[in-house]
């Protein structure tokens, strides 16, 4: 035998690239991965939006309030009664989710209907309830609503696993009808978007066809452009979306001044605390434009991290939604992914200029407890899903109680 044939008989390593391929693929088979990616992504979105909120109100709290800390304590506070409502729904089975559906969607309507009469408008829209030194904002737990009460209108009317599209008829189109018609009553183009997109991610998980998917979505372009029209403040909006810098004085100042603050960041950014955009130049840096802020504080690296998050928090609710068999729990998936994602993509879109301004906050991260606490029921009802993937229950069990479970079992309480 040759040399050369000597050579070619031996077997080739693999390459580096299909090495790390196949451990990423083997990670990803796992079946509490969406458990730790959903985890995991929240609890980092959340520490990061904690640090911009302090960071982006510190200076207007302390010329408003005479406290730089104002706005972030406010925030911590609904972190602190998010994270355990993320901890129950954790741990509630779907029944309780299901159950939920029809109360959660009453409140709704009771809410949105309350702020029509009681409300408070700012910013062009009627979107606020004040109690108090306490701000509502209905519209916000009114997508958790229309997420379960949508999913479990629909799986009770499964068949062998399969629905019917013609089950939207009646009652889930004139459900949302009345939604959305309320929202839009209130001038919040922004909710009555995502409101939209829930809707939509339903209508694509049942399986409707494309002509009532063509009807739907030229219905919605037709009432949106009339809602521009109607609002004066809006067509402004279009326009400065579309020429930011020729109204960079009028209605393009806050789109001009947020992209001033994405370009000012570089590579790495300024430094966390360093923005100059803050100092009285971009209105709502802690709420609607907090990307802005992030972008020049942690540059270019900063803003694909949190893409990032954003993209494995999708792939997991998505994951979640493609492991089950149930209805409701893939419907509820593939719902919340929706929402918790076309809602990133909104804010990051207005702030960065490819879409126009809607004045919807940045999930997780923005400044705001009534967007803040749906969110967090949202992920734990997720949490409780993964936990009942195929092969998970087994995995959690093979893992041993976690933290909280030890700590309750030494103080003598068990879980």
């Amino acid at each position: 035998m040759t040399e050369a044939t000597a050579d070619d008989s031996r077997p080739s390593r693999p390459s580096w690239v299909a090495t790390q391929l196949g451990a990423l693929r083997e990670l990803l088979s796992r079946p509490l991965t969406s458990y730790y990616l959903i985890l995991g992504c929240s609890a980092l979105l959340l520490a990061l939006g904690l640090m911009m909120v302090l960071s982006a109100s510190s200076i207007e709290a302390l010329q408003m309030m005479g406290d730089p800390f104002y706005w972030f304590l406010k925030q911590s506070l609904s972190v602190g009664l998010g994270l355990p409502l993320m901890y129950v729904c954790s741990k509630l089975p779907q029944r309780y989710f299901r159950l939920a559906g029809y109360p959660l969607m009453a409140l709704s309507i009771i809410g949105l209907v309350m702020t029509i009469f009681i409300g408070s408008s700012e910013l062009g829209a009627q979107r606020w309830i004040y109690i108090g030194s306490l701000t509502i904002q209905p519209s916000e737990p009114a997508k958790l609503a229309m997420v379960i009460w949508g999913a479990d209108l629909l799986a009770r009317r499964a068949r062998n696993g399969m629905i019917e599209w013609r089950h939207l008829l009646v009652p889930l189109m004139p459900g949302v009808a009345i939604l959305a018609v309320l929202v839009m009553l209130g001038r919040d183009l922004g909710t009555t978007i995502v409101l939209m997109i829930i809707f939509l991610a339903l209508l694509w998980v049942v399986g409707a066809p494309v002509r009532l998917f063509a009807g739907i979505l030229a219905l919605l372009a037709m009432a949106t452009i009339f809602m521009i029209i109607s609002e004066g403040y809006r067509s402004d909006r279009i326009e400065g979306w579309l020429n930011p810098w020729g109204n960079a004085q009028g209605s393009g100042y806050q789109a001009a001044q947020g992209q001033i603050a994405m370009g000012s960041g570089g590579w790495f950014g300024l430094g966390l605390g360093s923005s100059r955009q803050k100092w009285d130049w971009l209105p709502h840096g802690e709420s609607d434009f907090i990307f802005a802020i992030l972008g020049e504080e942690l540059g270019l690296m900063g803003t694909l991290t949190v893409l990032a998050l954003f993209g494995l928090l999708c792939y997991a609710g998505l994951r979640i939604a493609s492991r089950t068999r149930d209805p409701f729990v893939r419907l509820t998936a593939a719902a919340c992914t929706a929402w918790i994602g076309g809602q990133a993509i909104v804010n990051i879109g207005a702030v960065i200029g490819a879409l126009p301004i809607t004045g919807i906050p940045l999930p997780l991260v923005s400044y705001g407890g009534s967007a803040l606490l749906p969110t967090l029921a949202a992920l734990g009802m997720l949490l409780s899903f993964a936990k009942r993937e195929p092969g998970a229950a087994e995995a959690l069990a093979a893992r041993g109680p976690g933290p909280a479970a030890r700590a309750l079992s030494w103080l003598g309480l068990k879980t």
